[in-house]
C-alpha cells in the first residue's frame, strides 16, 4: 500500500505543474534559433564590416526593373541612394576599364591620361 501512496503524490504532483510553462520553452527555443540565424545570414554575406566602426565599404544592388541602391558606409555613418537613369545620364570622360574574372573577381584598369 505504501508503494501506491507514493505513486499518486507523484502523479498529482505532475499535474499541478503550470501548463504554459513548456510553452514558454518553446518561445525561448524560437528566440536562440533566430539569432543563430542571423548570424549565419550576416557571415553568410560577409557583413561583418557593418559593425566594425572604422571600415569603410560600398554596397551597389541592382533591381530586376533596372534600379540601382547604392550602400556606402564611412566609420558610424550609413547612407543608401537610389539611383535612375536620370541621373546616370550626361556627358563625362572615360576613367578606365573593368573586367569581371571568371572567378567572379572585378578588376579595374585606369585609362591613360594623355
Amino acid at each position: 500500500m505504501k508503494y501506491m501512496n507514493k505513486r499518486r503524490h507523484n502523479i498529482d504532483e505532475f499535474h499541478d505543474e503550470d501548463p504554459m510553462s513548456g510553452i514558454a520553452n518553446l518561445f525561448d527555443v524560437g528566440l536562440v534559433f533566430i539569432v543563430a540565424l542571423l548570424i549565419s545570414l550576416f557571415s553568410a554575406y560577409r557583413l561583418q564590416d557593418l559593425f566594425d566602426e572604422n571600415s569603410e565599404m560600398t554596397i551597389v544592388k541592382r533591381k530586376k526593373n533596372g534600379e540601382m541602391e547604392i550602400i556606402t558606409k564611412k566609420g558610424k555613418k550609413i547612407e543608401a541612394r537610389k539611383m535612375t537613369k536620370k541621373q546616370a545620364e550626361g556627358k563625362g570622360e572615360k576613367l578606365g576599364m573593368a573586367y569581371k574574372l571568371e572567378d567572379g573577381s572585378v578588376i579595374y584598369i585606369p585609362a591613360d591620361k594623355k
